[in-house]
């Protein structure tokens, strides 16, 4: 039986693309780049800001292009990111239920703390990880996903990972856990969800949870 719910963050809890966006945009300019749009800077978003400066601000020292987007991000990450749909109801209901919840994402965990509490569910979840917590292993290595586990003190079978991107899915299958995309109709990630790379379920908005999930959790 599901007694604990992990959550990805950006895409999945909040949207905060647009500041990912602004910040990136930010750093392309330090070097020369110019700005992208939010649709093609969300096609790479997920697998950990390294990634996402190396990829999208090639050839640069990298350290320094992740400082800067860093230094960037701290004024405009409030302002510029939002829950997503159904977030604040189906949280506070699956804390009614009972349910042990946790947050993994590949942001700086400072960021990732932060951004809960501003956008008022830090008192819902037991822990708030990132690569920091766990050796600066990000998704999909399951490293995150099992900390949590272990400090919710689950058992893989007893939880599930709910996540946007296909690196959620990997991090799921690695972490031998169910994972759920909470992916719309509309969207292009449809179309990528091969044999291989599909979740135990697609969702079609987060408010589903709330049917999908048991009514009540035994207490622990």
């Amino acid at each position: 039986m599901i007694q604990a719910v992990l959550f990805d963050f950006d895409g999945t809890l909040a949207d905060s693309f647009a500041a990912i966006t602004a910040s990136t945009n930010y750093v392309r300019g330090c070097y020369g780049f110019p700005p992208l749009s939010e649709a093609e800077v969300r096609q790479f978003v997920g697998y950990g800001l390294v990634h996402l400066m190396t990829t999208l601000v090639p050839g640069v020292p990298v350290e320094e292009a992740v400082a800067r987007y860093r230094e960037h991000h701290t004024g405009v990450m409030f302002t510029h990111t939002r829950l997503m749909p159904g977030v604040a109801e189906t949280v506070a209901q699956l804390a009614q239920r009972g349910f042990r919840m946790a947050v993994c994402s590949n942001k700086r965990v400072e960021f990732t703390q932060q951004l809960v509490a501003t956008l008022g569910l830090k008192n819902y979840f037991a822990c708030v990880l990132g690569p920091d917590d766990v050796g600066q292993r990000a998704k999909p290595d399951p490293a995150m996903v099992l900390e949590a586990l272990d400090r919710l003190k689950v058992s893989a079978s007893q939880a599930v990972y709910i996540g946007d991107m296909i690196v959620d899915v990997r991090t799921a299958k690695a972490a031998g856990i169910p994972g759920w995309l909470i992916v719309p109709p509309d969207s292009p990630l449809r179309r990528e969800l091969r044999d291989d790379l599909k979740p135990d379920r697609v969702l079609e908005s987060f408010r589903e949870l709330q049917k999908l999930l048991p009514e009540s959790v035994p207490a622990a």
